[in-house]
């Protein structure tokens, strides 16, 4: 028996639309089985999936897609939207080198109306869609669909507050399933769990829905119907847990609708045609839960958040794993644990990704001293810079690519201060099936220019946390950026020494070439080395730069190379040649890191290889190089 007669008969949103609206239950449960079927295999973003399938059916039978616009926000929700608009077949190499992204992308397919990773930056981009379309005099429609994780970030908020005063449709799409990737934090998650609100929402919503066809054909029925629901709305307002207005988004010049049941998907459909016929700014709050219809999810929707491949039902016995080596991260998350220990003015900041990061066991340990502030990496920089003035030694733990959002806290709030703030930047480099939105290439391209700042990039475990300890112990702003994953396999001491700012160290002595390697690229350099005989340096900082030991090798050398897991234009590769220009040095120089081009997803190995960032592939064009010049 076919389990998904209906989802097979799927291959584009038009043939959803064929179907009678009864029948959309059932193609939501097929497609939940599919989703838990497909990423079950290949891994991916979860959670966040089987909570929209419902809101997605619905969004996909009632707009004219790709004629309207869907913009969905981060896009971990994303896989049910791929699964009915053509790419149902290709699922198998989500993530996949060559395979479908695991993010929205515009290039991929023509339903994808804009490319997302980072979040909260649907409603400005449908508003864009939207006032364009009016210009050009199209009749579409504009979604943006954001989750409550996501709403709480600045740029949502700016985006609300220019879409709101403007004569435009557009319908801005709640979904609050109260998660980020971890549990929400700040003040509007608990404004949205009020119950009051959502109670006084949900009899607002009941009384129109049930009301308004009869009201509109009575003379002056509806101007009443007006007062009655002003009044509900003064009476709420009085309420202590309501006191400033019922409804935020109403105040931002937007017209409230909801919460309606994210999962009851014909009772979606019949609101969502509805508003889809209204003019202007319009906002529906759905409630959802994260991991719908798959237990494990619904019970911890955090660690499903994103997943390898799904667990057995049954679960089998317990094996003791063997021992592995210890991520970038654990030794990161201890290192803070430690020195939190020895200095009691150490605090740490994270933009809503305490896992990701590496800060679950800190939180436990110092939960007075530990801030998730939410998707505001704005905030969380000029954060840091305000309790630096006092005193406070904040250490931000930061993705790179999450970095890029902060740039302006990070140079006007922190650098120009020169205020002691440590960012620790996890994921610098390629990141692998995340893709080119989160990977970590412009970190060293980006810090190398701004005052006072200290980059250092740990080659190995115990770099990093040596590395770590030397920048925090520094009075002025640092970063330490490492890779995703584990490294080499060093020993990693459980103290808290320190090394000289601005000293690399000779790792191998060879001759004619010199490799100045830095960070993650110091291994494949030295494995490369050894079949050319070159000379590696682990220049440990990228700034300040070792001057003295690169005039040194520069000297000493007939071939200088430089090697880096970041982009080639502006990064530590361009700092050597900078010194070389200064000295009056004119040696030959090779450039290795990544090229002027959008990076591709899949696995890091393969990435790196097609990069020519892999040992064999650094040895090759080394060698090559040499036989050109």
């Amino acid at each position: 028996m076919n389990p998904s007669p209906l989802l097979d008969m799927i291959d584009t949103p038009q043939d959803l639309r064929r179907l009678e609206k009864k029948q959309l239950p059932q193609v939501a449960a097929e497609l939940r089985e599919f989703l838990l079927d497909s990423v079950g295999k290949t891994g991916g973003h979860f959670a966040s999936n089987l909570g929209a399938v419902e809101l997605t059916v619905a969004l996909h039978y009632v707009y004219d897609t790709p004629e309207d616009h869907l913009v969905w926000d981060v896009g971990h929700q994303s896989y049910p939207h791929k699964i009915l608009t053509g790419r149902k077949n290709q699922m198998h190499t989500m993530r996949q080198y060559g395979g479908l992204a695991g993010f929205p992308k515009r290039s991929e397919s023509e339903y994808d109306a804009f490319g997302v990773g980072h979040s909260s930056t649907s409603i400005g981009a449908a508003l864009g869609m939207a006032v364009a379309d009016k210009q050009l005099g199209n009749n579409r429609r504009s979604v943006a669909i954001i989750g409550d994780g996501a709403m709480t970030a600045g740029q949502a908020f700016e985006a609300l507050n220019c879409a709101g005063d403007m004569d435009v449709d557009l319908l801005v799409i709640l979904n609050d399933n109260e998660m980020s990737i971890s549990p929400n934090v700040g003040a509007l998650p608990k404004y949205l769990a009020s119950n009051v609100v959502r109670d006084m929402h949900g009899l607002l919503s009941t009384i129109k829905a049930q009301s308004s066809k009869v009201l509109d054909k009575l003379p002056g029925a509806m101007e009443l119907a007006q007062k009655v629901e002003n009044k509900i709305k003064t009476l709420a307002g009085e309420a202590e847990h309501a006191k400033q207005s019922l409804s935020l988004f109403e105040n931002f010049g937007f017209r409230y609708t909801g919460p309606v049941d994210g999962h009851n998907i014909e009772n979606l459909v019949d609101v969502l045609k509805d508003l889809r016929g209204r003019k202007g700014p319009q906002l529906l709050h759905v409630i959802t839960k994260k991991g719908n219809g798959y237990k494990f999810a619904e019970n911890d929707p955090v660690k499903y958040h994103a997943v390898a491949k799904l667990p057995s039902e049954v679960p089998a016995p317990e094996v003791k794993p063997a021992a592995s080596k210890p991520t970038y991260t654990q030794v990161f998350g201890q290192w803070l644990c430690d020195q939190a220990e020895a200095d009691e003015r150490l605090v740490a900041i994270t933009p809503a990704m305490r896992e990701g990061s590496g800060l679950v066991e800190f939180e436990q340990q110092f939960p007075d001293r530990y801030f998730d502030v939410g998707i505001a990496e704005q905030h969380a920089v000029t954060f840091a810079g305000g309790l630096a003035c006092e005193g406070i030694k904040p250490v931000v733990a930061i993705y790179s690519t999450f970095l890029q959002r902060a740039y302006d806290q990070l140079v006007h709030d922190v650098a120009l201060q020169n205020l002691p703030v440590l960012f620790a930047i996890d994921r610098a480099g390629i990141v692998g099936a995340d893709g080119p939105t989160h990977a970590g290439l412009y970190d060293l391209s980006f810090l190398r220019c701004v005052p006072n700042m200290i980059i250092a990039a740990p080659s190995d475990e115990n770099e990093c946390r040596l590395l770590l300890s030397t920048c925090y112990q520094a009075n002025s702003p640092s970063a330490v950026r490492y890779p995703r994953g584990t490294g080499t396999g060093a020993t990693v001491s459980d103290g808290l020494e320190i090394v000289e700012i601005g000293k690399g160290i000779i790792r191998r002595e060879g001759s004619k070439i010199a490799v100045i390697a830095f960070g993650s690229m110091v291994a494949p350099s030295l494995t490369a080395a050894d079949k050319l005989n070159a000379t590696v340096a682990d220049m440990r900082f990228v700034k300040p730069i070792d001057e003295e030991l690169i005039v040194r090798l520069a000297r000493s050398h007939d071939y200088i190379v430089t090697a880096e897991e970041n982009a080639e234009q502006g990064g530590a590769g361009s700092a050597v040649l900078e010194v070389l220009a200064k000295h009056g040095i004119c040696k030959p120089v090779l450039l290795l890191g990544v090229e002027d081009k959008v990076t591709e997803h899949g696995d890091p190995k393969k990435l790196l290889d097609d990069l020519g960032l892999s040992a064999e592939a650094i040895e090759k064009r080394i060698a090559g190089w040499i036989k050109a010049v």
